[in-house]
């Protein structure tokens, strides 16, 4: 199969979602909505899709989700065979996740271009609380790395190192 073209195109739109990526940066508001930002812009048509993000996406959200939904891709697109569900998948979990409608945006506009894009992936769901299910998850993640309030057996236990270097437990909190 010639998937040149389909790999130029998607090296293509990499490039535009690093450049709006940097415009936004360049914009100055890290905490301020993407959507809001996007709605005070000319936005070139290529780019129109960013509209449907989750519209409490704020900019340093929108690059951490960017370089984490497009870092495999360079590699990706050298590979001999195209992972199709791969380079689809990672942009899904990434920018979209609990946000269907957004993503099915998002796919029609690489659908333009890269007929396949998404076509092998199973329909998302909507998280139960209404809010993107990354959200849910980190917040649940902080939650659980929050220091307990009982020293844990590594810090009680036989063996435990005391005194310089190590410092008291009680006399890091």
């Amino acid at each position: 199969m010639d998937d040149r073209f389909d790999r130029r195109e998607l090296l293509l739109h990499l490039g535009d979602m690093l450049a709006a990526w940097s415009s936004l940066a360049r914009a100055g508001a890290p905490e301020t909505p993407v959507v809001q930002l996007l709605s005070q812009q000319d936005l070139p048509a290529d780019l129109a899709f960013l509209r449907a993000l989750d519209p409490r996406m704020t900019v340093s959200d929108f690059g951490a989700r960017v370089a984490s939904a497009f870092s495999r891709w360079p590699q990706d697109l050298l590979d001999t065979t195209l992972d199709h569900e791969s380079l689809a998948s990672t942009v899904q979990q990434a920018l979209f996740e609990g946000n269907p409608r957004g993503w099915d945006s998002y796919v029609a506009h690489v659908q333009t271009k890269v007929t396949w894009f998404g076509t092998r992936l199973p329909k998302m769901k909507t998280s139960v609380s209404g809010e993107p299910a990354g959200e849910a998850r980190q917040r649940a993640a902080a939650a659980a790395a929050a220091p307990s309030a009982t020293p844990s057996a590594a810090q009680t236990g036989p063996g435990t190192r005391r005194g310089w270097p190590w410092p008291d437990p009680e006399t890091t909190r």
